[in-house]
């Protein structure tokens, strides 16, 4: 075994070298997107200091002393020029927690900040906490909604696997000082997957939710809903209208949820969400795309049929494997498109696109026709269409 002073100059070298790895795009792309080689966020991306103690007098064989299991779900926002994740970020004791990083130009040098999240508290503290999504909203703050996790406090004796999810909200104007706000309050029993949109509707704050009987099982939620609140300080909603349902044997047929904040575009607002089904392997988990009216959010103009992201290759593999699951994307001014979503609940990957593209996709992509025949007939229509150019 190498001594302190060498093991730890190698570590430096390994950690450095994978943050300043260039990343390249896996050309030639579906036209939709860009996948690119490597995963922008890791678990190995962790700093040496968050896992490691550096003082040879209290670790003399230099070990690990509080490992990084996965890095994934991050919501994600551009501030000035930074490009900015908020990571779940899974230490091997399975607890997550929120840490900022940063990258000049959003695909590869990701540097996480000095200390993870100081996550302010309720008078409920969490036991668990995951996949913040960040909204610049209109009112100028920066709001994080998140999945806070609590143990059922109905749950029989013996059993300690049953628990609770609500919404919480932070907000911030920096990533750095975060305010608590009290979770969300709604009329299901379960919340998870929360979404702020960025502007007011008729003066009021619109949420998008997934309500659900359970913590894993929808139950009688139907899918993606959306209510209004007067303040995000003790947020309420009184209803929650069903946007986008979960529909049999579609790529939603168990469950889909809210993914990265609605990007506002001149044809409607983008959604990128997520929709679950079951399979004899488990859970399968893929990102799809849909559109809302400008004039009216709660109406849904475009449904394009089938999944916008799947896993492939590697990003089959990890802690929940056959999983793709997104909940931040960044648009910027000149229109690129980034879109960060994570494989298997283990690492952070980036697709690569434009808002037109999505937009085109969204528009122009036939509707899912629900039964083999209606597909077969689209894909004779395509063909046939080819057949004279």
């Amino acid at each position: 075994m190498s001594n302190f002073a060498d093991r730890l100059a190698m570590l430096e070298a390994g950690h450095r070298a994978l943050v300043e790895q260039p990343n390249e795009p896996v050309l030639p792309g579906n036209g939709i997107y860009v996948r690119y080689k490597n995963p922008v966020v890791t678990a190995a991306h962790a700093p040496l200091s968050w896992r490691y103690d550096l003082n040879p007098e209290t670790n003399p064989y230099l070990m690990e002393r509080m490992g990084i299991n996965a890095a994934f779900n991050s919501g994600a926002i551009k501030l000035q020029d930074r490009y900015c994740l908020v990571v779940r970020v899974e230490g091997m004791d399975r607890k997550s927690f929120f840490a900022v990083a940063e990258s000049p130009n959003g695909i590869d040098s990701f540097r996480f900040a000095e200390y993870p999240v100081e996550l302010p508290q309720t008078d409920n503290p969490d036991v668990n906490v995951y996949d913040m999504r960040l909204t610049a909203h209109e009112d100028g703050w920066i709001y994080g909604l998140f999945c806070t996790e609590r143990k059922d406090p109905a749950a029989p004796k013996g059993d300690t696997s049953s628990a609770v999810a609500a919404a919480g909200i932070v907000r911030t104007k920096d990533l750095k000082t975060w305010i608590r706000l009290p979770d969300l309050k709604t009329a299901s029993p379960q919340q998870r997957n929360v979404v702020l949109h960025p502007e007011f509707v008729d003066g009021l704050y619109l949420l998008y939710t997934r309500p659900q009987d359970g913590f894993i099982e929808t139950g009688s939620g139907g899918g993606i809903c959306a209510g209004l609140s007067e303040t995000m300080d003790g947020a309420v909603l009184m209803t929650e209208t069903l946007l986008d349902e979960k529909t049999y044997h579609t790529i939603k047929e168990l469950k889909n949820g809210a993914g990265a904040v609605p990007i506002k575009t001149s044809k409607g607002w983008l959604h990128v969400a997520h929709g679950v089904r079951n399979t004899a392997a488990g859970l399968r988990y893929v990102v799809y795309a849909f559109m809302t009216s400008l004039e009216d959010p709660f109406k849904v103009i475009a449904r394009p049929g089938g999944y916008l992201i799947a896993p492939e290759g590697g990003e089959r593999i990890g802690d929940v494997s056959n999983v793709v699951f997104v909940n931040g994307a960044i648009a910027e001014a000149d229109g690129r498109l980034l879109i960060y979503y994570a494989s298997s609940d283990t690492r952070l990957h980036v697709a690569e696109s434009t808002v037109d593209r999505l937009v085109d996709y969204c528009l122009n992509t036939p509707e899912d026709p629900l039964t083999s025949q209606g597909s077969v007939a689209q894909r004779v229509a395509l063909i046939s269409r080819n057949s004279r150019l």
